[in-house]
């Protein structure tokens, strides 16, 4: 088997308040989701570049089948150059932070994590390069 370039190829972030999680993500991201409806589940999209093999994400409104955990799988979001302007925003839209910025690796130049809660209960990794 050949190895694969991505390791993920889709995310979904369950959301128990559609339009409160919309909020919260896109105010700590500062980009408006586009949100449509797929196969009667409530979606927003995190904004990704998939012209050039960029993996995306979304938030889903579908409590048959969906719950919101803080214990769940951990999903790390690309903050790009610098993840503090994002984390700043964290309290202010309804999360927490569970964890400050700090390197992935004191040596390895893995650029650096964040934890939070967002304002749905779920744990979420925010990372950067800087």
């Amino acid at each position: 088997m050949q190895t694969p370039n991505h390791a993920i190829n889709w995310f979904e972030i369950p959301v128990s308040d559609f339009d409160r999680a919309k909020k919260f993500y896109e105010s700590i991201l500062e980009y408006e989701m586009p949100a449509r409806e797929v196969n009667g589940v409530r979606m927003a999209f995190f904004l990704y570049d998939a012209s050039h093999e960029g993996r995306g994400g979304a938030i889903v409104y579908d409590p048959s089948f969906y719950l919101p955990s803080e214990n769940g799988a951990l999903i790390y979001l690309n903050c790009e150059s610098d993840l503090q302007p994002v984390l700043d925003q964290v309290e202010k839209a309804g999360g927490d932070i569970l964890r400050g910025k700090i390197a992935v690796s004191a040596d390895a130049g893995l650029g650096y994590w964040a934890l939070i809660r967002d304002s749905e209960g779920n744990r979420v990794a925010l990372h950067s390069m800087a």
